[in-house]
């Protein structure tokens, strides 16, 4: 299958017989009409308009533009991961006009077959949802993992302050073992010795996978290589033995105003102490020069979301923005 300036697909349900979609692969020319399509978007806390022109520049990406009449009404990403093993989809906006008509399903399919036309070895897509799965979902996808999403937000500069204020030894209320050794932060190279170590992980990453900002990757070299690129600290109780592993993606500005900032923290592992432990070393190295909010949202094993929900209000006097939420990393097989 080759993408010209412009395909046509099959009629929508409830279209009129004269409209069609054409697809395109997205341009940098293209931005304003996406971001247009997308406005308040999860809450204006929408990542796409940073992440944009990354996407464009990454070789194993595609990015897909539906249009309608000429105008963009949909979009969705797919990435090669998993040594070209996985359809990665992501990033799906439909325009709210259209929502409902089955654009997202016809976008999908095609996707589907582009990528599947390109990259023959493609066996299996996958994605990640944060919505409740039901009876008709798992007739569709096999779950691969879940993690609690815990999404806070607060003051950089007033948490700075009560970093500050309840001092280098803070941790769970109530605890009175002795504090953990500091946490590890990782140099590239011990990353990959660590994480392609399947051994010294297995107890550690769900269900041997680690989902870095939604995206799930299979520890492996050529995966390594993509996460390696990018902005993130990687953080361990013990690079030798580690229990609780975590990675923390850089914070980037989000559109629902001119100073807040999104910051995203993956924890992998069941020990609540070593959890909470690296969280702090993440918001004080990541928050203590930012100016203005922070949007934080954790990733972190169900069992660990009320303690970790409760450490955060009551110890450090954040907002809990919503209540428990799950993040679910699903797959069905490409046919």
């Amino acid at each position: 299958m080759k993408i010209e300036n412009s395909l046509p697909c099959p009629q929508l349900p409830e279209t009129p017989p004269q409209t069609e979609l054409q697809f395109t692969v997205a341009t940098e020319e293209d931005f304003d009409d996406i971001m247009a399509m997308s406005q308040d978007i999860y809450g204006g806390l929408d990542y796409l308009p940073t992440r944009y022109q990354a996407w464009l520049q990454e070789s194993n990406r595609t990015v897909i533009l539906a249009r309608k009449q000429g105008k963009v009404i949909a979009l969705e990403s797919v990435c090669v991961i998993d040594d070209g093993e996985t359809m990665l989809v992501e990033g799906l906006r439909v325009a709210p006009q259209e929502r409902g008509k089955g654009v997202a399903g016809v976008l999908l399919r095609f996707c589907s077959q582009l990528i599947k036309s390109k990259y023959p070895e493609v066996k299996v897509t996958r994605l990640t949802r944060d919505d409740k799965l039901g009876p008709k979902d798992f007739q569709k996808y096999r779950l691969i993992t879940k993690q609690g999403i815990l999404l806070v937000r607060f003051c950089a500069e007033d948490l700075k302050l009560r970093l500050a204020e309840l001092g280098p030894d803070i941790g769970l209320p109530g605890d009175s073992l002795p504090a953990p050794k500091p946490p590890v932060r990782l140099e590239q190279a011990e990353v990959l010795d660590l994480f392609l170590s399947s051994e010294l992980m297995q107890d550690v990453l769900p269900n041997a996978t680690i989902v870095q900002d939604w995206q799930p990757f299979k520890p492996l070299p050529s995966n390594m290589d993509i996460l390696l690129k990018k902005d993130i600290d990687w953080m361990v109780d013990d690079a030798s033995q580690p229990s609780v592993a975590s990675l923390c993606t850089f914070p980037f500005h989000v559109p629902i105003g001119e100073d807040w900032f999104y910051l995203n923290i993956d924890v992998f592992g069941k020990d609540l102490r070593l959890a909470v432990q690296q969280l702090l070393c993440h918001l004080r190295r990541h928050t203590g020069t930012l100016k203005g909010h922070v949007m934080c949202q954790v990733f972190l094993d169900p069992p660990l979301w009320k303690p970790m929900a409760d450490f955060f209000r009551q110890t450090l006097g954040v907002e809990l923005v919503k209540e428990y939420t799950e993040q679910c990393v699903v797959e069905s097989d490409v046919v």
